[in-house]
């Protein structure tokens, strides 16, 4: 039975996302301001998952910065290999972590987080940004947002 539910939860995530990618798409068109763009994003993300801070990191003098994002105040700047964001431009892949307690060197910018997908961004093949979602529940991200994610990053224009 609740192989069942996870099944209609996953495919009313990946339905939700669907809706959500041609609004993105109509929301980017035509505007080359890479921070407005990123911030739409984010307002959107946050406004349909209602999830607890959606952000970008931009790389920026071999550290990430705190770019546009929806949510509580968050860290400046991360090292590379620091915390999920770091680790996942490090190792140049989506990090999908069920609880971030457990994940070795998570930065705690806030304690109400307790879930977090990050998705690199890749210009000319080398990461130029991360999403970083949270959620303040548990295992909150899975599959479906990491295909979908690298979907909607993909859409926007980093120059």
């Amino acid at each position: 039975m609740a192989e069942d539910l996870n099944i209609v939860t996953s495919t009313d995530k990946a339905e939700q996302y669907q809706s959500l990618i041609p609004q993105i798409e109509a929301l980017l068109m035509g505007e080359p301001d890479l921070v407005a763009n990123m911030a739409n994003v984010c307002a959107a993300l946050k406004e349909q998952f209602k999830w607890f801070w959606v952000g970008f990191y931009l790389v920026k003098d071999g550290e990430l910065v705190l770019g546009p994002f929806q949510g509580p105040v968050a860290c400046t700047r991360i090292g590379l290999g620091r915390g999920v964001c770091g680790a996942a431009w490090e190792q140049e892949k989506t990090l999908v972590v069920p609880d971030v307690d457990a994940f070795p060197g998570h930065i705690a910018c806030s304690s109400a987080s307790r879930s977090e997908i990050v998705v690199p961004v890749f210009k000319d093949g080398k990461v130029v940004a991360v999403l970083d979602v949270d959620s303040d529940e548990l295992d909150q991200f899975n599959e479906i947002d990491a295909q979908y994610l690298q979907q909607i990053v993909a859409l926007v224009n980093f120059k």
